[in-house]
């Protein structure tokens, strides 16, 4: 598991998992670091709040999540559109099969759907550095649909590419948080349809273990300090998103994976976050199965950082890190 240089880990940290981290060198200014003060203090009382309500109260959280229009899209055309059945937010104009594509799989608690000003803004500024176009499908959410939806959704939408005519060595997969664990997800779909692989994947802050709530190690040791998410929601969304499923079937915990022909990943995570050993462990799983793994965590910075630029100037650094990897992998484009 290959990772960047980056300075010694914190001293004292208590696990096996994070013993072996190496943090990015990268400094985190005052403004930074009051914008997450804020962000403990508010918003995550806040979405613990929305994620405990009624049906009726997620819903109207979807509706307004929803109408926030993207007003930067890097100068792409954005477009809602149907492919392979799932409609979601196309960027970059015609179809053109002989271009790049980055797939990329929003997050959200898999209860809230892609927040248009700031998923499509993001995945924009990756797409004009790439010259790529994007698809962000809009799969089915919990608590109105329940797993396996989302992921058949994410299936059909890779599909659908192909469908296309885009060469699977000309996509690249992306996703944060419950999207990175989609992508994980999809990736064994890939492989147990037969379909080709795409030429890499960027899971981001993923979660990989959705049947214990107390474990592993980060979710108890951060807590009470992680800048979003809070422990109780992570159980009230497993509850929603899983139902009475098997959360050890690898499709919903990939962390237990076998990851036998997955293409080159490169994933990333917060030191300050509670999924950071879901992000660690399955590292290390997946190059036990010879998967080309590069691992980045960053300090400071809350869980899916690489989506708020706008908030934290220092994420544009992870935005060129994504753009660097996934240009060394996609095949040339048009």
């Amino acid at each position: 598991m290959s990772q960047q240089p980056a300075s010694p880990p914190p001293a004292g940290l208590p696990t096996t998992a994070e013993a072996e981290i190496r943090l990015k060198p990268v400094r985190i200014g005052g403004r930074s670091r009051f914008i997450i003060w804020l962000m403990r203090r508010f918003l995550r009382p806040m979405l613990s709040w929305m994620l405990g309500g009624s049906n009726k109260r997620m819903a109207r959280l979807q509706l307004s999540l929803a109408a926030r229009v993207c007003r930067d899209s890097s100068g792409l055309p954005v477009d809602y559109r149907v492919i392979g059945r799932v409609p979601g937010h196309f960027i970059g104009g015609a179809h053109d099969p002989k271009r790049r594509v980055v797939l990329w799989l929003h997050g959200g608690a898999f209860i809230l759907p892609a927040v248009p000003d700031v998923h499509v803004r993001a995945v924009a500024k990756i797409c004009r550095a790439l010259d790529a176009v994007g698809f962000l499908p809009d799969y089915r959410l919990a608590p109105f649909n329940k797993f396996p939806a989302a992921l058949d959704d994410c299936e059909r939408a890779y599909r659908g590419l192909l469908d296309l005519g885009y060469a699977p060595e000309r996509i690249a997969l992306g996703g944060e948080s419950a999207g990175g664990n989609l992508l994980l997800g999809l990736l064994q779909r890939i492989r147990k349809a037969g379909l080709p692989m795409p030429a890499c994947g960027v899971p981001v802050s993923p979660g990989t273990e959705m049947g214990r709530v107390h474990a592993p190690p980060s979710r108890t040791l951060r807590m009470h300090s992680d800048p979003i998410l809070a422990m109780a929601s992570l159980a009230r969304v497993s509850e929603l998103y899983a139902g009475g499923m098997d959360t050890s079937d690898p499709e919903l915990s990939p962390l237990y994976a076998d990851c036998t022909g997955f293409p080159p990943l490169y994933l990333l995570a917060s030191e300050a976050e509670v999924l950071l050993d879901d992000t660690v462990l399955f590292a290390r799983n997946a190059e036990q199965y010879g998967v080309d793994v590069s691992l980045e965590v960053w300090p400071v910075l809350p869980h899916a950082f690489p989506l708020f630029e706008n908030w934290f100037p220092e994420v544009r650094q992870a935005r060129e890190d994504i753009v660097a990897f996934m240009a060394r992998h996609l095949g040339t484009g048009g």
